[in-house]
């Protein structure tokens, strides 16, 4: 299925839930729908549970630290 395809469900559920349900139900299926995406990019193995957690790049300087050895 293609990712316009899932979009396109996704969008129509979120629709659904906003009219029938109510702001509420709008924020519950588009929370649990966030948790579904997170879960099967895990499943697909493109993301791994170290990504979260793990630090940013300490060897990258930051902005703030160029300028001052300038």
């Amino acid at each position: 299925m293609s990712m316009a395809v899932v979009g396109l469900v996704a969008g129509m559920a979120l629709g659904f839930a906003g009219y029938f349900g109510g702001f509420g139900a709008f924020l519950l299926v588009a929370a649990l729908g966030a948790i579904g995406f997170v879960v099967g990019r895990f499943l697909d193995g493109d993301l791994e549970p170290g990504d979260f957690f793990r630090p940013r790049d300490r060897d990258r300087p930051r902005p703030r630290d160029r300028d001052r050895d300038r």
